[in-house]
């Protein structure tokens, strides 16, 4: 959990920063009142200033168009709707079907931690009609639309594995992305295990996601899942954990790239660090899913500082020995810092500078150009 800008915090008090403070997450006691802010949309407009008749505004205390995230995307229906949320902790899971697609959520205050949402379900939890969430029932939100984009958003799923010793499901994803063209700026995500789920609709379906300047946290595989996406100018963390004795803690990223498509997860121009002990944690490791065997786990991590919290010697560890990691197609260049130490060359794939010339965005993404995206 994450609090000063990177020490732990207590259990629930685990997210929402005080903006004002600068400091730490804490989870606000109650909804922001109508009244607490004189511009609660920023300079997004407001439902008497409105930008289109597809701008709907989202206010805690009711000073916009609906009091939830949830409700708002109902309304939507139909293509292009912008959401335009205030500061506030929003507690609810949200879904954004594809039919909903080239939808917008901008965060108004332009700070991600003012705007939370956030839920606690974990894989393991408890339906009300009886079974358990899994691991997709558990995002506190899910997007199968294509065309989303979100700025200035926190992403959160703040079940704690110390408060449900008896539920061994730990899987609690803060979002699952599956849209094609979906795109995240200035945004954070917020977890333990299976934080940012970076996935697609189908085995067939390769869809195409951009992240730049987000922070995301977690410990057990906190970025997965089969999508093609670009991590740009990101900050990853890996948190702590009490409740193990020793290394490791668990893993950052945990692809599970379709074996047909060529580009899996690309990380450039990044960072990953800790608040563990050093050389706690593997880079990566791959996911092949019972549902894909034939998966061949793609990631590329280019250009991108490693802190000691990364076993340098091995930073890659196999899902299943059935599926070994040098069978599948990770590789790194040019990253520096004390993670990326090359101490035993068989343990550290790296690209050649040609093959670099092929890991992009511009590759990854095609004629897609998120990044040239005006708010």
């Amino acid at each position: 959990m994450l609090s000063q800008p990177h020490r732990s915090l207590s259990r629930r008090g685990f997210l929402v920063a005080s903006a004002s403070a600068g400091a730490a997450l804490g989870l606000a006691s109650g909804p922001a009142r109508a009244g607490t802010r004189p511009r609660p949309f920023g300079r997004y407009g407001s439902p008497a200033e409105r930008r289109d008749a597809k701008t709907l505004y989202v206010h805690p205390g009711g000073a916009g168009d609906f009091t939830t995230v949830r409700d708002a995307v109902a309304a939507a229906s139909g293509d292009g709707y912008t959401l335009v949320i205030a500061p506030g902790v929003y507690r609810q899971t949200v879904a954004v079907d594809p039919a909903r697609t080239e939808m917008t959520w901008i965060g108004a205050s332009e700070e991600p931690r003012d705007v939370v949402i956030v839920y606690d379900n974990a894989a393991g939890t408890a339906k009300p009609g009886g079974g358990t969430h899994g691991t997709t029932g558990s995002a506190t939100t899910t997007v199968q639309a294509d065309g989303f984009t979100a700025r200035w958003i926190t992403f959160a799923n703040d079940w704690l594995r110390a408060d449900h010793p008896g539920i061994t499901g730990t899987q609690a994803v803060a979002i699952k992305v599956q849209g094609d063209r979906s795109a995240f700026h200035h945004c954070r995500f917020l977890g333990h295990q299976d934080t940012l789920y970076a996935d697609s609709m189908a085995l067939g379906t390769f869809a195409r996601q951009y992240f730049a300047h987000c922070y995301a946290e977690g410990d057990v595989d906190f970025v997965f899942g089969r999508a093609t996406a670009v991590f740009e100018h990101c900050h990853f963390r890996t948190l702590n954990r009490t409740d193990l004795s020793a290394a490791p803690y668990g893993f950052v990223f945990a692809p599970s790239t379709a074996g047909a498509n060529p580009l899996g997860y690309l990380v450039t121009r990044s960072r990953v660090s800790s608040e563990a002990p050093d050389g706690h944690y593997k880079l990566a490791r791959p996911w092949v899913p019972s549902s894909d065997t034939t998966a061949r786990p793609m990631l590329t991590v280019r250009d991108t500082r490693l802190g000691p919290g990364i076993d340098a010697v091995a930073p890659y560890t196999n899902m299943s020995d059935s599926y070994p990691w040098q069978r599948q197609r990770f590789a790194e260049y040019r990253n520096s810092g004390p993670g990326a130490t090359i101490t035993v060359p068989a343990n550290r794939p790296q690209l050649t500078s040609q093959q670099a010339r092929s890991a992009t965005r511009a590759a990854y993404l095609g004629d897609w150009e998120p990044w040239k995206e005006a708010c």
